[in-house]
């Protein structure tokens, strides 16, 4: 065993003393006091001309961890507690079981090459002419039924209603053929198409519903509180021909407005409030939905950009919503109409028309010559002109992003608006009673 050295008390005291009357020791005790009366002087400076700064340096200090570290989000946003992959995995799985492949098919003329004399009976060069004269050319023989595209869609009732893009199934002499994920087909009908949005609901015509067959329907979430950065899984059939092909991404951004149009250009309209993605969507995924971590439908996946790469759109499943209690209640999409066509009032359109306000809705003549006011429209019996610039409907401001038809859609049919204008640079207000607008 160890043996530890004894400790004489008394020497050590002396040192102790000794040391405690040395210079150096004084020294360093009235630099401690000196850097004391220093840093206290620099906290009341401080305290003094930076009130603000001092004041949240000291708040921080009474803030919890978790506040800290956690942000405050809308109370209606979107918040994920669950693993990533495993998550797209079970949204995906979830939810293939009730998207469709919408497939279009028609009669389309058939046409072959034949030679003809371009003056039938009557040869310039005489009855007798050694010469005849042919040319070639594409004569109809006939028509044959064919597919002409295809889109996807998703069940949003047990009965097998299914909400697509109305770009999908337009076409009123076409006929329609859904794929389900399980290889079955169904014919399909055509029960609305809405007036306004590039939304429609279609209906598989079950044969087999007496037997009490269901169909899986989706789940839908909400849109309004989307964020940018959350993740956002696409499904749909890539290209008319992948079936139930997933693709993962993120919100890029929130409220875009795009003009859009079909690859025909057959078609184009105005699409406001929609939902950026950077997940894939190409052709054929038109009408798929758009998912949430969670496998809730956010939306409807509408559009892309065209020329460059991972820039896709889609509506947001709150607007559809209402069409689908319409069709489910009356089988028709019905909107209230003012009538006016117009263009967003902003600083160039301002200076162009030489205005005296940058907002509103200046209304004036389409592009083709269109009236800037239908005809017998609740806005032509109250009285709107063209040139009129709208200010507010009910108080409300009318802006870019707000603009007259989000305004309007918020209110129904027969409903009483007061319309706030400005005409010849004087401001006044005149009630329109809101009409209904169909598919």
């Amino acid at each position: 065993m160890y043996n530890l050295p004894k400790l004489d008390i008394n020497k050590t005291k002396n040192k102790t003393i000794k040391a405690i009357k040395s210079r150096n020791f004084q020294y360093v005790i009235l630099l401690i006091i000196a850097g004391c009366i220093v840093g206290f002087s620099v906290t009341l400076s401080a305290l003094h001309y930076f009130p603000l700064q001092t004041q949240a340096f000291f708040q921080y200090f009474k803030m919890s961890e978790s506040e800290l570290v956690k942000s405050q989000p809308p109370a209606n946003a979107y918040t994920s507690n669950v693993s990533y992959e495993q998550a797209i995995i079970d949204a995906a799985r979830n939810v293939s079981p009730s998207v469709v492949s919408i497939v279009i098919s028609k009669n389309l003329p058939v046409y072959e090459q034949q030679w003809v004399n371009p003056f039938g009976d009557n040869n310039p060069l005489g009855d007798l002419s050694p010469f005849s004269i042919q040319i070639p050319q594409q004569v109809q023989k006939g028509t044959k039924y064919q597919e002409v595209g295809a889109g996807s869609g998703f069940i949003v009732s047990a009965d097998g209603l299914v909400l697509t893009n109305k770009h999908v199934v337009s076409d009123n002499k076409a006929d329609y053929t859904v794929l389900t994920n399980d290889g079955q087909k169904y014919k399909a009908k055509v029960l609305a198409l809405d007036p306004v949005q590039d939304l429609a609901v279609i209906k598989i015509e079950n044969p087999s519903a007496s037997s009490g067959q269901a169909f899986k329907p989706v789940t839908l979430g909400d849109s309004s509180g989307i964020q940018i950065g959350q993740t956002a899984i696409a499904i749909g059939n890539a290209l008319g021909q992948f079936s139930n092909t997933v693709s993962v991404g993120v919100v890029s951004g929130l409220e875009r407005t795009i003009s859009a149009s079909d690859q025909l250009n057959s078609m184009s309209e105005t699409l406001e409030g929609i939902i950026q993605t950077d997940a894939a969507i190409n052709a054929g995924n038109s009408g798929g939905p758009l998912l949430n971590l969670k496998g809730e439908v956010i939306g409807i996946n509408t559009a892309m950009a065209s020329g460059a790469q991972d820039i896709g759109f889609a509506l947001p499943i709150n607007i559809a919503k209402k069409d689908i209690s319409q069709v489910v209640a009356t089988n028709k999409i019905v909107y209230p109409f003012l009538g006016v066509r117009y263009v967003s009032v902003d600083a160039e359109i301002k200076k162009k028309y030489n205005l005296s306000v940058d907002y509103g809705a200046l209304v004036l003549k389409g592009p083709n010559g269109e009236p800037a006011v239908v005809s017998e429209s609740p806005a032509q019996i109250a009285g709107i002109k063209e040139k009129d610039v709208i200010l507010e409907v009910n108080g409300e401001k009318i802006t870019a992003k707000n603009s007259t038809a989000t305004i309007i859609q918020k209110y129904n049919v027969g409903d009483k608006v007061t319309l706030r204008i400005l005409r010849d640079g004087k401001e006044q207000d005149i009630t329109a009673t809101l009409s209904s607008r169909s598919s």
